[in-house]
């Protein structure tokens, strides 16, 4: 695993050991960032279920103002700071050890993000409640992208409830990236 582009590129990262995290293939993320590569500069990213910090970190090395970092585990959490320190960018992000509702809470006291990437695990209904909590909070503005990482068979039909709207889907071979926007208030009477 390694930093695919921009300042710090070719820079190799570490990963967590075990099974709990499954870092997103270079590939993939080449993909994600390819779509994304015109919203990256100057922006504030969150990468929730952040693993080993590899999407957040990619922002930063391609000109992301600011990551900040959501992840439970404790060698999670290690593996970020590592990762970080290694391409001299812990100066630009913020790591939360905690569960993620917890620090979601802790979020809402720094200024709104451009960027959300959120990875849970697959199949635990927790990309669900990210989002109800994201809907009301103010991490997000109606400018703001989501991205959630999501095994092909993970149903979203509770977005329009929670006032998102899909702008896209792209799918792999095993997962999928999906984006999302806050609809405006207009938009959701309309419905």
């Amino acid at each position: 695993m390694r930093v695919i582009a921009g300042e710090k590129r070719h820079l190799p990262l570490k990963s967590v050991p075990g099974m709990d995290t499954r870092p997103t293939q270079d590939k993939i993320k080449e993909t994600l960032f390819n779509i994304l590569q015109m919203d990256v500069p100057g922006s504030r990213f969150l990468d929730i279920f952040a693993g080993t910090g590899g999407i957040g970190i990619e922002a930063l090395s391609r000109g992301a103002e600011f990551a900040a970092f959501i992840d439970s585990s404790r060698a999670a959490v290690k593996c970020i700071e590592e990762n970080l320190a290694f391409t001299g960018l812990s100066e630009k992000a913020l790591v939360f050890g905690k569960d993620v509702l917890p620090a979601l809470r802790m979020c809402e006291k720094l200024e709104p993000f451009d960027l959300v990437y959120i990875d849970p695990p697959y199949g635990k209904g927790l990309e669900e409640e990210v989002l109800t909590y994201l809907s009301t909070s103010s991490i997000i503005t109606k400018g703001s992208l989501l991205i959630v990482e999501a095994g092909l068979g993970t149903e979203f039909g509770y977005l329009d409830d929670f006032g998102f709207t899909m702008t896209r889907c792209k799918k792999y071979k095993t997962n999928m990236h999906v984006f999302l926007r806050k609809k405006d208030a207009g938009e959701r009477e309309n419905d």
